[in-house]
């Protein structure tokens, strides 16, 4: 039976002004839209936007999905797609080993999945999951540059052989083919932050020749970030594959004010015909894992050769001053000031005192890291008011959360980003239109996916759409309450069911996978 959502501001992602409209949903798509139409069923939404829905262009959600059917996290943003397989790492391709050692390496992200039957080995494998499984929202995905290094070379330092170069294309060819959207890369993450840009460039080959992007998180955000994004613009140019810049920001005191030297630099980039987009979160603090910011020649051979650096009192003194006194590849480069690190995960119930609580010097740092199998998840307080507005604004822009659903005390971006794009950062600071703001967060991330009936409210589309309050629409999670779930999202519908119905969350399960085209 068909729907008419009656009434409601249509703001239809393209970035027109919003006009009243009654829209008429049937077989998970937009059917009809018209300023009168009649139906059995039929949804008061006078007072309401009516928009596509929301687009997380950087989800950590890749077990999340299976373990929590209801996914309030993201359903009650009115996120209807998320893009998992983000910073080169998550669950596929792997094999035995490899899958036991990625596991490991992000506990802190997603907890190390001892809850979660791992049935699949193969991208493909893991799309069909999900869609047996049955999700909340859709999902894409990217192939993970990261875990592909692991399983084809290993955990070490060193350039990939010949043979070894071709597997890896083969497994990217393949993750591709069975239906991922682009490849991704954690470029201070092991075993990622090891390939070349040669190497990379390479595999961004393959990526293009399968009309794929690649969004790398890349070499630095603090010290070095505008060399890190020309390295990045350079490599989209030399392998022609188009570009997504991972949560582009301009983070630690180095950077505060810069954010106006990158929006040049991609400019510069798009008049060239690179093809280039960027995604942020609306919030100053970042959010990783505490093993994360160790030197990269500290974390090399995978979790145990780490651990057992980290039981050497010498090497841990040599670790120590890297970190403090030079700024280790895993920090940036910038020397670490341990006041802006909070604890907000532990896997060990011994440690959950922890929780909120800043680190105060290495000592702590290396016991956490020990005691905790390198698992504590952390919040990174080095963000900067002025380069979030500014960047925020580019016509590249996406948004993207970045969350992390795992800990006690995660980041409130998980369960708040785009309400609060929508508002603190429309309604109240006025820095987006509305009608802007929609389009950076449906229309403009659809196109970067290649998903030309999604991101828009057209007839004949799919109807992943949000109503929301523009009066009222916010984050309730803050870093104190950083799991509220937002105000003003009466109704979330994914390929045409209610996921969130007057505020609440339905037990239906729409989502599916979402693989790439041709």
């Amino acid at each position: 039976m068909s729907l008419v959502i009656r009434g409601a501001l249509v703001v239809d992602g393209t970035g027109a002004p919003g006009r009243r409209a009654d829209v008429r949903v049937a077989d998970g798509r937009v059917a009809e839209i018209a300023d009168r139409l009649t139906g059995a069923r039929e949804l008061d939404a006078a007072g309401l936007v009516l928009a596509p829905g929301f687009i997380d262009m950087h989800a950590h959600s890749d077990l999340a999905l299976l373990r929590d059917p209801e996914h309030l996290a993201k359903t009650a943003q009115g996120v209807t797609l998320e893009v998992l397989g983000q910073d080169g790492l998550s669950y596929a391709p792997v094999d035995d080993r490899t899958l036991g050692e990625v596991r490991r390496q992000i506990a802190g992200w997603n907890g190390d999945g001892s809850d979660i039957d791992f049935d699949w080995r193969t991208v493909g494998g893991y799309l069909d999951r999900l869609d047996r499984q049955g999700i909340a929202v859709n999902a894409a995905y990217l192939v993970p540059q990261g875990t592909v290094r692991a399983l084809a070379v290993g955990w070490e330092d060193r350039p990939a052989t010949d043979a070894e170069l071709s597997r890896m294309k083969q497994l990217v060819a393949e993750g591709l083919a069975q239906g991922a959207a682009g490849m991704s890369s954690g470029l201070t993450y092991t075993p990622g932050m090891y390939a070349p840009t040669a190497e990379l460039a390479e595999l961004c080959r393959v990526v293009a020749s399968y009309d794929g992007y690649y969004c790398p998180h890349h070499r630095s955000y603090g010290a070095g970030a505008l060399q890190a994004y020309a390295e990045m613009i350079g490599l989209a140019r030399t392998s022609g594959c188009a570009l997504h810049l991972a949560h582009a920001t301009m983070n630690f005191g180095v950077n505060e004010g810069r954010a106006p030297e990158l929006l040049t630099l991609l400019d510069e980039a798009l008049a060239m015909g690179v093809d280039v987009t960027i995604d942020t979160y609306p919030y100053l603090a970042g959010s990783t894992t505490l093993a994360a910011l160790l030197p990269g020649w500290a974390t090399e051979g995978g979790p145990e050769a780490t651990l057992a650096r980290l039981r050497d009192a010498a090497v841990c003194e040599r670790i120590r001053h890297v970190l403090e006194a030079e700024g280790s590849d895993g920090s940036h480069g910038v020397p670490m000031d341990w006041s802006t690190i909070e604890v907000s995960g532990v896997s060990q119930d011994g440690l959950k005192g922890w929780i909120g609580r800043r680190i105060p010097n290495f000592a702590a740092a290396r016991e956490l890291l020990l005691t905790d199998g390198l698992s504590t998840a952390i919040l990174q307080h080095v963000g900067h008011e002025s380069n979030v507005r500014t960047i925020m604004g580019h016509r590249t822009h996406t948004g993207g959360s970045d969350g992390i659903l795992h800990g006690a005390k995660p980041h409130p971006r998980a369960y708040g980003t785009f309400p609060h794009y929508l508002g603190h950062y429309v309604r109240e600071l006025g820095v987006l239109t509305l009608e802007d703001c929609v389009h950076h967060l449906t229309a403009r991330p659809a196109a970067r996916l290649r998903l030309p009936d999604r991101g828009t409210v057209r007839e004949g589309h799919r109807a992943d759409l949000v109503l929301f309050d523009a009066a009222t629409v916010g984050a309730g999670a803050t870093y104190d309450d950083p799991r509220r779930t937002p105000t003003g999202i009466p109704h979330v519908l994914v390929n045409g069911e209610f996921v969130i119905r007057d505020g609440r969350r339905t037990t239906a399960l729409p989502g599916r996978a979402v693989r790439r085209r041709g």
